[in-house]
């Protein structure tokens, strides 16, 4: 039987490493933070009282066995004079689903057998009601998802307008899990929206799994300016509950001058360094982890997938 991987995380991060992990042989719980509210997503959920679904699209996306045949297709963003202008073709197939269906579990269900999921995609919640606040280091409050990564302001704490009701199948699947992955991406607007829940933190304390964390390359202006990989580890820590993160895998490859420099002058991101000295308390995984696509710095998915695939199998072994 294989083991089970319950990954939470949003963005292009969470996506990027389901597109690795599903090529090895685990179950996949994909736990989705759903408080974006920009963009296409914002639109629809202020129109159709749903949930964030951009970040659900990117990781169906990831998921499905036929990716290359859909990726095109469920991402495309229509350019036009009407009202479909900035919308994907994935958001709107998400929305109709769950107008469907009753809800945007249900609709996501219904989905995964016509895309051929590897795995499962589990919405934070159902609730639309839910808005991700920001207190600045400044003191000043800034409302919802889109606001605080456009504030560009240094960060303090995040938390929930109103407490979401979580989805059940999260709470089981965590708890159910053989082991946890944080995912890399924003640490603040996509992974730490998972873990600001008190029955997400629960969970997380009552499963015998593990928690791991896959460390971002870069970091992001506003919430990890100027942190190392311990840094990283104790922001996350000081959200989880009594269980913290036992695992980590870091990138310790050089990075490209030519294009950490673009990155730092044109997006004020540097590269993050790996301080092994400080992180004594967990096992630490390195490897070359960077691959550069057209002028990006990206995770090797492949290498990802099989650093958590052997954890599972020597933590078996042990």
């Amino acid at each position: 039987m294989n083991k089970k991987v319950v990954v939470l995380g949003g963005g292009t991060g969470l996506s990027t490493l389901l597109k690795g992990l599903k090529d090895f042989p685990v179950d996949i719980s994909a736990i989705v933070s759903v408080c974006d509210d920009g963009k296409s997503t914002g639109r629809l959920r202020e129109e159709f009282n749903q949930v964030a679904v951009g970040d659900i699209r990117r990781v169906l996306v990831a998921l499905s066995e036929t990716e290359h045949t859909f990726d095109s297709i469920l991402n495309y963003r229509f350019q036009t004079t009407s009202d479909l202008n900035g919308h994907t073709v994935g958001n709107l197939l998400l929305t109709a689903a769950a107008s469907v269906k009753g809800n945007m579990s249900k609709g996501i269900k219904s989905l995964s057998k016509v895309l051929n999921l590897k795995g499962k995609v589990i919405p934070l919640s159902e609730d639309n009601e839910i808005t991700l606040m920001a207190l600045m280091d400044d003191g000043s409050v800034v409302e919802g998802e889109h606001n605080i990564t456009l504030a560009h302001k240094k960060i303090k704490k995040i938390y929930y307008k109103k407490e979401p009701v979580v989805s059940l199948d999260a709470i089981k699947a965590i708890k159910d899990a053989d082991l946890i992955v944080l995912s890399m991406g924003s640490i603040y607007t996509s992974i730490i929206p998972n873990l600001i829940c008190e029955k997400i933190r629960e969970a997380i304390d009552m499963s015998k799994a593990d928690v791991m964390y896959i460390c971002n390359i870069v970091t992001q202006p506003g919430e990890t300016d100027d942190m190392t990989a311990s840094d990283h580890i104790k922001l996350l820590n000081s959200y989880l509950g009594e269980k913290k993160i036992k695992v980590g895998i870091f990138n310790k490859e050089a990075m490209d001058k030519d294009l950490l420099r673009k990155y730092e002058t044109e997006e004020q991101k540097d590269a993050v360094i790996l301080d092994k000295e400080n992180l004594s308390d967990i096992e630490v995984i390195e490897d070359d982890l960077i691959e550069s696509k057209e002028g990006v710095f990206r995770h090797d998915t492949t290498r990802l997938g099989f650093h958590i695939f052997a954890y599972l199998l020597n933590r078996k072994a042990r």
